[in-house]
């Protein structure tokens, strides 16, 4: 599986806290005042904190029937982020058949999954009036994209966003699944901030192209999961180089290692390149992901041309 294969890996991360400082803003002298704490009293202070910003927030609850929850995220659009979702689904599930992989698109305004997928129609309801998932390559999908029709756009507001999202999360019968891929909308908003506090998230992976522009939003988007303390695995960076299918000749068309120099500078790991290739963007826009249509081609085996440039 070469690059999704290094997606299966899933690390946790540290959390590290400080020591507070107070600065008293009147007066002409400039005063710090530091506290020294026991170990116990530092604790009892961590834990009234961790108490007050909890406050408001709502609880986490699994999704029945759901083991393990990653996000695939992006700051930006266009980046490959649903590509890289799909062929991640397909990757879980091609590494140990005895998986049960789902596929969850709430990228309520531009789900790709349909057509990445190649399914139509409309989900059925089970005896507990719960939807059941589409099914395609062994992988369980729902989107809104079934659920509405694929030219009509959905010019809703937050609160129609949220219902959606709520009933994406709580109202499908998946099963029993032993990984849920989830395809999040480009940007840290509404959607992102109520799936990260709703579900617990087993870890998030950010994908960016190696462009300066794609790299100040794909910092923002792992910023906001350490805030609401999803681990963060790792980036992925698409779209890395193009090779010349006549002349070989390599061209960084987006840049060289952004996401790279990104990773290093958040303590992360890079968990693979993806080259631009016209047969990942075939396959996704024919409904036949790479990697289950073409398992042994370069694009699914491998990192993509080494790091060589015209």
């Amino acid at each position: 599986m070469g690059v999704w294969r290094r997606l299966l890996v899933f690390g946790g991360v540290s959390l590290r806290g400080c020591g507070g400082v107070r600065v008293p803003l009147g007066g002409s002298r400039l005063v710090i005042c530091r506290r020294q704490f026991s170990g116990a009293e530092s604790e009892t202070l961590k834990q009234r904190r961790s108490q007050i910003m909890s406050r408001g927030l709502p609880k986490q609850k699994p999704i029945e029937g759901v083991k393990q929850v990653i996000v695939v995220a992006s700051g930006k659009g266009g980046v490959g982020k649903s590509t890289t979702a799909v062929n991640l689904a397909l990757a879980l599930a091609a590494n140990d058949s005895s998986k049960a992989v789902g596929l969850l698109d709430v990228d309520v305004y531009g789900p790709s999954i349909p057509k990445m997928m190649n399914l139509k129609g409309n989900p059925e309801l089970s005896q507990s009036n719960l939807m059941r998932p589409l099914l395609n390559y062994g992988i369980a999908c729902m989107s809104m994209g079934f659920l509405v029709e694929e030219t009509a756009p959905l010019v809703w507001r937050g609160l129609m966003v949220m219902s959606a999202i709520e009933k994406l999360l709580r109202q499908v019968d998946w099963g029993q699944l032993d990984y849920l891929v989830v395809d999040m909308p480009p940007g840290t908003g509404d959607v992102q901030l109520s799936v990260s506090q709703n579900i617990p998230i087993s870890g998030a992976v950010i994908v960016s192209t190696p462009q300066d522009i794609a790299l100040m939003d794909a910092h923002k988007g792992a910023e906001m999961f350490r805030k609401v303390h999803v681990p963060v695995l790792g980036l992925v960076q698409n779209m890395s180089v193009f090779q010349c299918p006549k002349c070989k000749h390599k061209t960084h068309i987006f840049g060289a290692d952004g996401a790279r120099r990104l990773a290093r500078t958040l303590d992360l790991d890079i968990l693979g390149d993806i080259p631009l290739h016209l047969n990942i963007r075939e396959a996704s826009d024919t409904g036949q992901p790479i990697v289950f249509s073409q398992p042994e081609s370069d694009e699914s085996t491998k990192e993509g041309p080494g790091p060589e440039r015209c």
